[in-house]
């Protein structure tokens, strides 16, 4: 797998306009520098996805967040359309489709992920913070459709 994360990442750096610009210049060296530095970014990124247990992917309308905490990492796109998005998830991170959400301004004012544990006490409001599993709850009940659910390995 790491070997297919890899080629997937050079792959999408490779395809960079700037990248491709200098190569089209005939500047290997940069265009091959630059490619390296976004790999090590993204590959930073996937880790921190895996081993933040409150990160998550959502994929809306505007497109896809990867939330890492105090990071985030965003394209204009559909989750199938962003390769590093899409490489969180196979890996087992969170994804919140909140496509199917008819009430946008409920999913909107929704409390945020806590990313320090940090939680705070009810009645909360949009600017509060609770836990993932949490937030799943509340997204799941607005219509959100949820991947790779932590919730369904708890006994209850």
């Amino acid at each position: 797998m790491q070997t297919e994360i890899l080629r997937v990442l050079r792959t999408e750096a490779q395809s960079w306009w700037r990248h491709r610009e200098l190569r089209r210049t005939g500047d290997f060296d940069a265009a091959h520098r630059l490619e390296r530095q976004t790999v090590s970014r993204d590959v930073g990124y996937l880790r921190a996805a895996l081993e933040n247990p409150n990160a998550y992917v959502s994929c809306g309308g505007g497109g896809t967040i990867l939330h890492l905490g105090l990071t985030t990492v965003s394209l204009y796109a559909p989750v199938e359309r962003f390769p590093l998005a899409s490489l969180a998830v196979r890996l087992g991170t969170p994804l919140i489709d909140c496509r199917p959400v008819r009430d946008i301004i409920a999913f909107a004012n929704l409390p945020k992920v806590t990313m320090d544990g940090q939680i705070d006490p009810k009645p909360w409001t949009s600017s509060s913070r609770i836990p993932l599993l949490t937030y799943l709850d509340l997204s799941e009940r607005l219509g959100a459709r949820i991947v790779n659910d932590p919730r369904a390995g708890c006994a209850t």
